[in-house]
């Protein structure tokens, strides 16, 4: 637990580091917003190109793996959701609270830092997990909350899906990435440099953003932030270990890394639909900002655990 603690430490380092920028308004929220969009659109998108490009699509594609962490992920999806209904939630609100539960900063914090605690063959996994994410979570949240506003599962709601996934830089990335394996062509040396070099920044880019995007998010309605912390920090690693351990096993160092990928805090762009469409924005920044401080001790535990 010691020595994961220590490995981890540095990638928290950073993001208190872009927290105190944010703080003390070195960095401005406009400074933010534009650093995050950079990451977002350049050098994540050249190191998940990178790592996919070095992949077969049998390797990303793992049935049981799919399987397994769909089941996992869904069921907490299912428990937040059945909790904010007995409350009294309406749909959309609802969906927001299961989306903090379900969908972890995979993109930002989990791909860098899997790849450096859990070696190159941790990628493969990491690529299921985003996928699954982006593809089916990314996608219902977005459908239940128009289902929710009485629009339905209509040709708008669907269209708006679909774009939505197709100017996803990440999937793009990943999809681009797995086109150049098949083609079996090897990556030009300049062009390989290039990835190289301008991906190199999506590590220490990503934590700063996540740390500076921190200081305009306050911890307000503990209660409820506190709750959805739990959630994704406790209860959605354990609904996965279930699943891809014993209910649908995975290879064993596969479930390994997806367990791992589960513990990871809330993700910044679950506050940013939030946002958008003016469902409890403020409940989900705070349980950005909780599950963040939190995963300090609570990742490198469940990493421990699966190591």
């Amino acid at each position: 637990m010691a020595e994961i603690f220590f490995r981890t430490l540095p990638f928290f380092a950073i993001i208190g580091l872009g927290y105190w920028a944010g703080r003390s308004r070195f960095f401005t929220e406009e400074a933010t917003a534009y650093l995050t969009r950079f990451v977002f659109y350049f050098p994540l998108s050249a190191m998940i190109f990178g790592f996919a490009a070095n992949l077969s699509f049998a390797e990303v594609f793992d049935p049981t793996l799919v399987l397994g962490y769909l089941a996992g992920t869904l069921a907490v999806y299912l428990l937040v959701t059945a909790v904010a209904m007995a409350r009294g939630l309406d749909m959309p609100t609802a969906a927001v609270e299961a989306q903090c539960a379900a969908i972890g900063n995979v993109g930002f914090l989990g791909l860098p830092m899997m790849a450096i605690l859990f070696g190159p063959a941790s990628v493969a996994p990491m690529m299921v997990v985003l996928s699954v994410d982006l593809v089916v979570f990314s996608s219902l949240i977005v459908i239940l909350i128009n289902a929710g506003r009485g629009k339905g599962l209509g040709m708008a709601t669907l269209k708006l899906v679909g774009l939505g996934l197709l100017k996803n830089p990440m999937i793009l990335s990943i999809v681009a990435g797995l086109a150049w394996s098949a083609s079996a062509l090897p990556i030009p040396e300049p062009a390989n440099d290039f990835l190289t070099i301008l991906g190199g920044a999506a590590t220490p880019g990503a934590l700063f953003a996540i740390g500076a995007s921190l200081a305009s998010k306050s911890a307000e309605r503990i209660r409820i932030s506190g709750w959805l912390s739990f959630a994704k920090l406790v209860l959605h690693p354990a609904c996965v270990a279930i699943a891809v351990l014993w209910l649908i096993p995975a290879a064993p160092f596969s479930a390994a890394v997806a367990i791992a990928a589960a513990s990871l805090p809330v993700a910044g762009n679950v506050y940013m639909l939030a946002q958008h469409y003016g469902v409890a924005p403020h409940r989900a920044s705070a349980a950005i900002f909780i599950s963040t401080v939190l995963s300090i001790v609570t990742v490198p535990a469940v990493i421990a655990w699966v190591s």
